[in-house]
């Protein structure tokens, strides 16, 4: 019998606008990290026509779509006519397929690369800039200066060391012991350590003082160790999401390190087979990889709570806190980050766009534009931008307040 052959190495090609606004040129992503950060969008609504085509065998409308600039038609299926609406430019590829999946119950791996490759050879869609820095750059983009550090973050974001190989890995990994991660003993030792942990951070706080003078001692070796064992555990972070597509039988498509916005050094995992389970799967499989932090910072806030006063204790006790930190931004889904926490609130909800919705929302109000009546949609967009605006400021001075304990 011969083996099945290795899945290709998806990328997705869109066309992005040139600096002096004449043509296009090709942009190449991977799968992965097209997902978090590609955020497609159709041209003007004065340079394409859409007509539907009923069926009269009985099935579903299919739409035709003109590109009245080059006179390109291409037919479009219902699934695909879903998607190009969702083209706005502020939807990522990962909001897209999500609402995919909840809107037809399953997710084709395919339909997504395979509808970009058509809309961008007849010059439908172009690509925004994946974050606020690269916006902001791109509306200053005639400046030399600006056009040189565009460069530059288009070079440092082809960085990406992955491969899609890794599956036979993780199926090792979980057959060797794994697999008892996602076992009830395991959810209750969890819990043992959390409350354990939390404990001893309480204890941690009353000599906040002390601890801060550890670290001072040797501040270019604690911010070297504290950060390498950062990044270690943001690799486990994403090891526990694959192991996850293991437990629930899916495949892992991809894992690797890069740099998220040419800017964030990070490792990540391609969980898109998930969609292919059940709403049960896609939360264990969101929430496995926050626990790291959970369990490892409430073992190092154990630990240093029973070591003397000097760098091992406040080294333990600061990287307790900032894996602590770390679990509270993955998991807390009202915070203007996508975390895992928000994918899960969303998934529960069926609104796969609530961030971009409510800031939307929130902003026309605040620009005096009302539309209709006030409706539980609208009340759910108010409250996700007041949560997440009071959480970012409580998490800010939390921060401020632990700085000024450590130094005072």
């Amino acid at each position: 019998m011969t083996q099945p052959s290795q899945p290709r190495s998806a990328k997705i090609e869109l066309l992005v606008r040139r600096d002096d606004d004449e043509g296009f040129e090709l942009h190449r992503i991977g799968s992965a990290v097209a997902f978090s950060q590609s955020r497609p969008q159709r041209v003007e609504d004065d340079t394409f026509e859409l007509a539907e085509v009923k069926s009269r065998m009985g099935g579903g409308p299919s739409h035709i779509l003109k590109n009245t600039r080059t006179d390109r038609f291409l037919l479009l299926s219902e699934r695909e006519r879903f998607l190009w609406d969702q083209m706005d430019g502020n939807r990522s590829l990962e909001e897209m397929a999500t609402a995919y999946v909840l809107k037809y119950g399953a997710f084709d791996f395919e339909v997504i690369p395979n509808l970009i490759r058509k809309l961008q050879r007849a010059q439908l869609i172009t690509l925004n800039p994946p974050s606020r820095l690269r916006q902001a750059l791109d509306r200053n983009r005639r400046r030399v200066v600006v056009r040189a550090i565009v460069r530059a973050l288009s070079v440092l974001e082809r960085i990406t060391i992955s491969s899609r190989s890794v599956h036979p890995f993780f199926q090792r990994l979980y057959r060797w012991g794994g697999f008892l991660l996602f076992t009830p003993p395991a959810a209750v030792v969890c819990a043992a350590l959390a409350v354990a942990g939390l404990g001893a951070a309480v204890e941690l706080w009353r000599s906040a003082d002390e601890i801060g003078a550890g670290l001072g001692a040797n501040p270019l070796a604690a911010i070297v160790t504290i950060k390498l064992l950062f990044w270690v555990t943001v690799a486990a972070h994403q090891v526990l999401h694959g192991l996850a597509l293991i437990h629930f039988r899916r495949r892992v498509r991809e894992f690797g390190f890069t740099l998220l916005h040419g800017v964030l050094p990070t490792f990540y995992v391609d969980v898109t087979d998930i969609f292919m389970t059940g709403r049960r799967g896609r939360v264990v499989t969101a929430i496995a990889g926050p626990l790291v932090h959970l369990v490892l910072g409430s073992l190092l806030f154990i630990v240093a709570a029973r070591l003397p006063p000097g760098f091992a204790q406040a080294f333990l006790a600061t990287s307790g806190l900032l894996q602590f930190q770390a679990l509270v931004v993955a998991l807390y889904p009202f915070c203007f980050f996508e975390m895992d926490g928000y994918h899960v609130v969303v998934d529960a909800l069926g609104v796969p766009t609530l961030k971009h919705d409510a800031l939307a929302y929130v902003g026309a109000l605040l620009r005096g534009v009302r539309r209709g009546p006030f409706t539980r949609e609208q009340g759910l967009w108010i409250g996700y931008v007041v949560l997440s605006t009071l959480s970012v400021a409580a998490f800010i001075a939390f921060n401020v307040l632990v700085i000024v304990r450590a130094t005072g």
